[in-house]
Order: C-alpha cells, then structure tokens, then sequence
C-alpha cells in the first residue's frame, strides 16, 4: 500500500516528461480556495518548509504540482494485521517527521527539491526553490499578474512528509487589480474547473473560519463538480482569529454543511509570525497546544491539525488511488490498442529495399484505380451521407441538370414573326406563293437546332469537373503519407482525362451537325404539314370561341333583357368581329385604354372556306388541299376553274404590297409622277419595312404554319439528343477513362528511377509516426508500473 503513491507519482513523471499533461487523470489531491484563505500556508505546513511565494494580491499563478516523497526508510509491513495497526503505523511514521532531526540522521538524509523543468538539479536551500517558482511563473504567465494552465511540477524529497501528491492552484478573486486581465475571474475559473471535474480528483476545499462558510468560494466551486460532497474534504483555516464566545463546532459536527469526509481544523501562522520569522515547528507545536487548551476543541484534539490532515490526506489519496488503479489499468489498455492501429495506418518507416518500394508503389495505384472506378460504379466504401458524390452525381447531371436544361430552350428563341415572313418571302423569290416553301422552313429550323450544342458542351464540361473531383478524393486518406505520390497520379489521371474530353466534345459537336444536316420531314413523329394545319385551325377556332364568349359578355353589359344571337359557320369569325364593333359603339365606352384592349381581343379571325365546306375530316383535308392548290373538282379527270372569288382573292394576296401600300408611297406614285426623284434605297426600305410588317390572313397563316413546323422539329430532335448525348459521354469519356486508369497508371509512374522521389513521406506524417511510437512507450512503461503492484 505505501507503493501506491509513489506509483502515480512515477506515472506523473512519466506522462509530464513525455507528453505535457495528464492524460490518465491520476489520483491527486486539488486544493481549492478564495484568495488570501491559507492555502500556500497549509501546504507548508504538510511540508514543514517555507517554499511558496507569498505577497499582496494573486501569487499563485500557475498550478503547481507538487509530489511529496517520503525518503525515510520504510518499515516492514506486517504481514498480517488490522486496519488499526495499519493506522498505528502512519501514526508513528509522521510522529517521527514532525519532530526535530537529530545530528545523525541529517547527517545520513537531506531534505531536497526537484523541479521537472530542471532535470538533474537539486535544490537544498528552500528560499531558492520559492525564486524559481516565481521565475517559472514569471517566464510563462508574465508579469501582469496573468494566469496560465501549464503546470510547475515540483518534487520534495523530505523525511518530514508522508507520500502525497497535491496540486496547489490559484485563488478566487472577484475584481481585477492593477494590471490584472478585466476577465482574471473567469479564467482563473476556468483554470479551476479544469481539474476539479475530474473524477479521480479529491477535492480539498480551503475556507476561512473567520469569514461565514455559505461564502466559501472553495465549497461552491466543489459542490458544482460533487453535489454530493463524495470526493471533497473541506479545511477551516484561521480558527484563532475567530470573534470572541464563537467557535466552528457546528462546521466540524456537519451540521451546517454536511461533507462524507468532515472538516478538518487547521492553525496557520499569523502575517507578523511570518514577519518575525517563526519556524514551522514551532508553528506545529503553537498549533497543538491551541486545539488542546481550547475548551471547545480539546474533546476533538485529535481529529484536528496539520499532524492529523496530513495522515488522513495521506490514507484518503492511498484509498482512492488503490480503488482507481483497475480503471486506469483498462484505460491504458485501451489507448495501447488505439495507439497501435494508428501506428499501423500511418506504415512502417523503413521501405526496405527497391522490390519493397516497387511493392508499396504498385499497390498504392491499384488502391487509387480501384477507388476511381468504384466511385462511379456506386461501390465505393466511403459514401458522402449528405451530398450526391460519385455515379450518382452523373445521374443527376444527365437526368435532372442537362435534361432540364435542353428542355427550358425555347424553340422560337431569337426567331421573331418578322424573321419568319422574310425567310418565307426570300425563299419564294419573285413570284407569289402558292403553298408554304419548304425551303424557308429549313432555313428557319436549323439555326434553331444549334441552340442545343452550347447545352451539350456544357453537359459534357460538368461531367468532365465531376470526374476530376472523383479523381480529387481518391486515396485521400491511404495517399496523405505520399503527397508527392497522390499528386502524380492525379496529374497522370487528370491527362487522361483530358485526352477524353476532347473526341467527347468533337463527337457531340459532330451530333449536333448531323441533327441540322438533314432535316428527315418523313420521321413518324414530324407532325408535317396536314398536322400543323390542323393545330393552326384548332388554335384560331379556340380564339374565336373565346372572342365569342367576349362578345356575349359586352352585349349582356350593354343590354342585358337583349337575347344573344350568336353567328355561325365558317364566316363567324368575322361576324363576331363585326358584333363586337357594333357593341363596341353601342355601349357608354369612354376611355381610349378600354376600346384599344377590347379591339386586340376580338381582332383575330379564321380563315375564310366556300360556305359549303364540309365539316368531316375529309372536308378538312380537302380544305387544305383548296388553300394550297385551289378549287379540286370531284372528278379527277375534269378540272373546273377556280371561281372568281377565289382568283380574286389570290389576286389580291399577290398585290397585298400595292393594295395596303399608302397611295403617296407606292412605286407608281414614286415612278409616275411627272417631276419625281429617283427610287431611293431610302424609300424601298420603308416600303420593304411596310409590306413585312402589315400582312393579310394567307400571310399570317403561313408564319403560323412555319412555326408550328419549327417546333414539331425542334422537339424531336431535343428528344433525340437527350438520350444520345449521355451515351456518348458515358461511352468516351467515362468508360474509357475507367478502362484505361490502371494502365496509364502503370505505364507512367511504375519506373525505378522515381520509387525514391514518389514514396517521400510528408512531414506531418513522420511527426505523428514518432508522436505515436513515444505515446505507445509511455503506455507500455505506465502499464509495466501499475502491473508492478496489481
């Protein structure tokens, strides 16, 4: 049992020296408290040296740990025996430190200090191990009265102590001082907080007797971390300064406020025995006859002082450390194995020879070949939980981003009624049309097809970035040991990509040529021209429905007890308009806004047919047929001539120019008038402007047909590419990158000449290699102390 605390002791030794800090949370002793509560005079005290600084405002800085060792030889533990005689002998092991050393024994032992920070460095005058500590604490929290939470580790040799391990930590205080950091209190906190939480931590909260015990700083800071007081054993200092007729019995009885360790009474010296340099012995002696020859202290005599604090403290830290040391054990064990599997995935330092090397390089590409293949394929084992990565990201490329995006085109982009009527006119030449040009419509249609390319091209581009990041994340955590590695055999993947993109982007450069090319009017789904007929028939027969339905709603405004009898027949377009304008002028309409809207609603008309038209599909077909070719007579071997209307509707489509055209700017007003100037390209340009802008219902009829067309076109071949162009992506680009990775790998980076420049460690990677390999030494030692005495 007395190996206990020499063990942690050697296990804090260890760990500080090696690593800077305790990750084990070993057993130890924090003592807590308000400023200026006694702290540093009950450790000296346990001590029985004057070693801490002392002076006005924050003096402990830094936390200090301080290790007791007890250097007197040990006597031999009987071999069994109560706890009573376990008891009786700490008893006479510290009833014989706190006496006076004789000549013989100084002069065999001497009492010595070590810091860690020193190594080999022993300190036999105590005044220059206090200039140290405030030189250490000077040299890290500077000399503005800061705090810092990087630990002084200090070691007592002494025949005087029992085996302790205490850490003395800075006081409470409310208020900045001088120069004193505004936040002090919350760091200082902070820094409190730190090592109290942690569960193998005894608690020795300090407090002042004189001062009321609900305001201790040290229990409050303790009960937040121990509500059940389990781990905390509370000090009352000060006891001599107490008010006259009072006394602290209630606190030592847990009446006030109850601890499962009790309170233990200490004397301390007072600032003028300080001054006047009264010896700690002395101090001892004062404080034992104190709690003796006090009346209401000398029944409890024995439970009180610094003899009896430093023997429970010492049986308290033995108890807790012996009861700890199983979870410590597992601890250890369980950081050994973590530590060795990190060791393992970081590899071994030593490739070995040029075969090993070569090994290490080969299956390093074939890891970062498999990688890339199985991201896109979908089986890769890392899979991204909250974004699309890898063949899912093509997917949603082809069927979501590029689908959409052909789909949002509009087929009459940049392709006005103006454009369309000049193609037409420019396609028939000097003669009048007699049925809608083919020729204008694949003018008109394939510059509209080309609007698909810069869709695909950019399809093609993002599939090309996808794969590039695919290449990106590879290997990333198996190539971070070969930076220069990874960063080749994406420089190798990236160009053969590359060499991809290109023939991809001909090939649908290509595709896009052969859509515009040749433009297949026989294709099953191409609507062709009885179809865009009828959508045209249909579209104007809904107009006039609708203009209907306006009319009928202005008559019911205008008269409402009046019976609406609406026209019908093929001329019921033009008899709706002309119901609309009487109603119009039979109406209170005063407002030049309201005739203007009134007027473009029920302006369109459907074309005018014989009023004997049929109404089956035949007679539609054969409508069409009349509007194309003329009047068709029943017989096939008897053609009658067109009636007069009919030529003398033709007649007036062919002079549509001289007979809208205003008189003063015809080309016989222009050319026949005695006196006039020459034909300008000024004044052809506005008649040009004048017969494209004004047409009449054949003109109107054909744009609509043109457009119709366009768009049955432009569907179709939008379809077309949205099914082609994946697969040529997939088929040039994807697939043959996943075909050739392995080989160009190989083929470019597997040379003896560059075993020695690829396979460089980085640096960070080398530092956590010996960061590891020291960890796992201070766990096998730590385990091998701790084995020593489970």
């Amino acid at each position: 049992m007395e190996q206990l605390v020499p063990l942690v002791n050697q296990l804090q030794d260890l760990v500080y020296n090696t690593i800077g800090y305790d990750f084990l949370d070993l057993p130890s002793i924090v003592v807590v408290g308000s400023q200026s509560c006694g702290k540093s005079s009950v450790l000296e005290n346990i001590v029985g040296r004057e070693f801490l600084p002392r002076g006005t405002g924050i003096v402990t800085r830094r936390p200090l740990v301080l290790q007791l060792i007890n250097i007197r030889k040990p006597e031999p533990l009987p071999e069994a025996g109560s706890e009573e005689k376990a008891a009786k002998k700490i008893d006479r092991a510290f009833q014989h430190s706190v006496k006076q050393e004789t000549p013989s024994t100084t002069s065999n032992v001497q009492d010595y200090a070590e810091f860690l920070h020193l190594p080999n460095v022993k300190f036999t005058d105590f005044q220059r191990v206090r200039e140290e500590i405030m030189n250490e604490t000077l040299r890290v929290a500077g000399a503005n009265k800061g705090i810092n939470k990087l630990p002084i580790n200090l070691k007592i040799h002494s025949t005087r102590v029992l085996n302790l391990t205490l850490v003395d930590l800075p006081g409470l205080t409310k208020l900045p001082i001088g120069d004193q950091p505004t936040d002090i209190e919350a760091q200082t906190r902070s820094l409190i907080m730190e090592y109290i939480s942690k569960p193998n931590a005894i608690i020795l909260a300090v407090s002042p007797a004189n001062v009321d015990i609900v305001n201790s700083d040290g229990l409050k800071l303790a009960r937040s971390v121990d509500p059940n007081g389990k781990r905390t054993l509370g000090i009352l200092t000060k006891l001599d300064l107490m008010d006259q007729g009072t006394n602290a019995m209630d606190i030592l009885s847990g009446r006030v406020y109850p601890l499962k360790l009790g309170f233990i009474p200490t004397v301390n010296r007072s600032q003028s025995d300080i001054q006047t340099h009264k010896s700690l012995t002395d101090a001892l002696k004062a404080e034992t006859q104190y709690f003796c020859s006090h009346p209401a202290y000398r029944s409890i005599a024995h439970r009180c002082g610094t003899a009896y604090l430093a023997k429970s403290l010492n049986a308290l830290l033995v108890s807790h450390i012996r009861d700890r040391l199983p979870d410590i054990k597992a601890r250890l064990g369980a950081l050994t194995t973590q530590t060795k599997q990190q060791l393992q995935n970081l590899g071994c330092q030593d490739f070995g020879d040029k075969g090993q090397k070569g090994l290490i390089l080969l299956q390093a590409m074939t890891k970062f070949a498999s990688s890339f293949i199985a991201s896109i394929d979908g089986h890769s084992t890392n899979v991204a939980m909250k974004e699309l990565s890898g063949g899912a990201r093509l997917f949603s490329i082809f069927n979501n981003v590029f689908k959409n995006a052909v789909i949002d085109i509009d087929p009459m982009s940049n392709l006005s009624t103006l454009d369309i009527r000049t193609a037409i006119l420019n396609s028939t030449g000097p003669r009048a049309t007699l049925f809608v040009p083919e020729l204008a419509f694949d003018i008109l249609v394939k510059p509209q097809i080309k609007l698909l390319g810069p869709v695909c091209q950019q399809c093609v581009q993002l599939v090309y970035e996808e794969l590039m990041k695919i290449c990106h994340t590879c290997g990333e955590a198996d190539l971070a040991r070969f930076p220069k590695l990874q960063a080749r055999l994406i420089e190798v993947v990236s160009e053969l990509l590359q060499e991809n993109l290109k023939p991809t982007i001909k090939f649908v450069d290509t595709l896009i040529s052969i859509q515009s090319a040749y433009i297949n009017t026989s294709h099953p789904d191409f609507i062709g021209a009885q179809g865009a007929m009828s959508n045209v028939l249909a579209k104007r027969e809904n107009i006039a429905r609708a203009s209907s339905v306006a009319v009928a709603d202005v008559k019911a405004k205008v008269n409402p007890d009046a019976e609406m009898d609406l026209p019908s027949g093929p001329n019921s377009a033009n008899a709706v308009a002309e119901a609309s304008t009487n109603a119009r002028h039979a109406g209170d309409c005063n407002s030049d806004n309201k005739n203007t809207n009134t007027q473009s609603v029920l302006a369109p008309s459907s074309p005018s047919f014989p009023p004997d038209a049929p109404t089956t599909e035949s007679a539609t077909r054969r409508s069409f047929l009349n509007y194309v070719f003329g009047n068709i007579s029943p017989s096939p071997t008897v053609q009658s001539r067109p009636p007069t209307s009919m030529m003398k509707r033709r007649t007036e489509s062919i002079n549509t120019f001289r007979s809208e055209a205003p008189a003063e700017e015809s080309l016989l007003t222009i050319t026949g008038t005695a006196g006039a100037g020459p034909l300008t390209s000024d004044l052809l340009n506005q008649v040009e402007s004048l017969a494209l802008e004004k047409m009449n219902e054949r003109e109107q009829l054909e744009v609509e047909l043109i457009r119709e067309l366009i768009m049955s076109y432009f569907n179709l071949t939008r379809q077309t590419l949205i099914d082609q162009i994946p697969k040529v992506i997939m088929h040039l680009m994807v697939n043959a990158s996943k075909e050739a990775i392995q080989n160009r790998l190989v083929s470019e980076l597997y040379k003896e000449e560059l075993f020695d420049s690829l396979l460089i460690e980085d640096e960070n990677i080398r530092n956590e290699r010996e960061k590891c390999e020291k960890l796992l030494s201070v766990y096998k030692g730590a385990n091998k102390i701790i084995s020593s005495v489970l």
